[in-house]
């Protein structure tokens, strides 16, 4: 994530829980059917791999957090989750019991503690270390599902999330899932109007201090979070090219000053500190910024996951109107 950053595929192993079984929140929701046993179960994953499972996963590790959070919002507890303690710093829509063993990094999970569970599935990512992937499938069956994709952010998490589905028995679970976030969109899109927002230009980004320097991650056109700003009626201040994969791009203090008079919310973690606050409180390019001379700066609330499922941007959608009112 940092020295006190945020990157995709990397985080510090956390301490170790006790193993548990997949369990189910809802009573009569699509989990209870994979809990029944079942067919077997073929699905393609975003490889274009047929994979074919016994029936229904239920005892099922994941070591990237999007997959964490469409497990447990569809109601299945993984048995092991990559670094426990960076998921619950980061991630709030869907928490974790405490039954999860923790499996070490995401990019680099522990070969022999996946292997010592007896699971009917891992779920991961592409952005695991080279190796591993072929290593872990040697033992498990394995979906891999794409960490992002900027040409259609939204329509990925949501096959992420029918994939899963899917392989969980949980697809009822999902159609719910996926109702809620239009809703929750035309709900945010509503209030934006009403604040008199829409079209308003939004710069939102993260940041970490290396040896001084604050170093910025612009969320470019792409990424999910500010495709979902996008839905809700906003624009994204941002103009240049973020990687394919999560439109993520990189800045230093001096590029902001191509923003203008954007309204600028950023992510931080009282766990890592505020780069903004702290690293530049004394910078004079950053206190002279329009955006900062009109009180148009806003931190958005700890632990929102910005490469999340559907739940984690219904709570942007809420963090962005809170935002606009402030």
């Amino acid at each position: 994530m940092r020295t006190t950053r945020v990157i995709i595929g990397l985080s510090v192993a956390a301490a170790l829980f006790v193993a548990g079984c997949g369990t189910t929140e809802e009573a009569g929701s699509g989990t209870d059917q994979a809990a029944a046993g079942g067919e077997p179960v073929t699905l393609t994953d975003s490889r274009g791999k047929e994979v074919t499972l016994d029936g229904p996963a239920k005892r099922i590790a994941a070591t990237e957090w999007n997959s964490v959070e469409y497990l447990v919002s569809l109601g299945v507890m993984p048995v092991a989750v990559s670094d426990i303690k960076g998921y619950n710093t980061w991630a709030s829509a869907a928490k974790l019991d405490d039954t999860p063993k923790d499996i070490g990094t995401r990019g680099e999970p522990s070969i022999d503690t996946l292997g010592s569970l007896d699971l009917d599935l891992v779920i991961v990512t592409d952005s695991l270390t080279e190796g591993a992937l072929e290593q872990i499938e040697a033992k498990t069956p394995v979906i891999v599902i794409k960490g992002g994709d900027t040409k259609d952010s939204i329509g990925s998490m949501f096959a992420n999330l029918d994939l899963v589905a899917k392989a969980t028995g949980t697809e009822d679970k999902a159609a719910q899932l996926k109702s809620d976030f239009d809703a929750k969109i035309a709900e945010g899109k509503a209030e934006v109007d009403k604040l008199g927002a829409t079209g308003q230009k939004v710069a939102f980004a993260d940041a970490w201090v290396d040896s001084g320097t604050v170093s910025i991650r612009p969320f470019t056109k792409g990424s999910l979070v500010a495709d979902t700003f996008e839905r809700i009626g906003l624009q994204n201040a941002w103009t240049m090219e973020g990687d394919p994969v999560y439109g993520l791009a990189q800045a230093d203090v001096e590029g902001l000053t191509q923003l203008g008079d954007v309204h600028f919310w950023y992510m931080a973690n009282d766990s890592e500190g505020d780069a903004f606050a702290e690293g530049l409180a004394d910078n004079a390019i950053w206190k002279n910024l329009p955006f900062v001379k009109n009180g148009k700066v806003k931190r958005l609330p700890d632990s929102l996951w910005m490469f999340g499922g559907p739940q984690s941007m219904g709570q942007f959608v809420d963090a962005a109107i809170d935002a606009l009112k402030a």
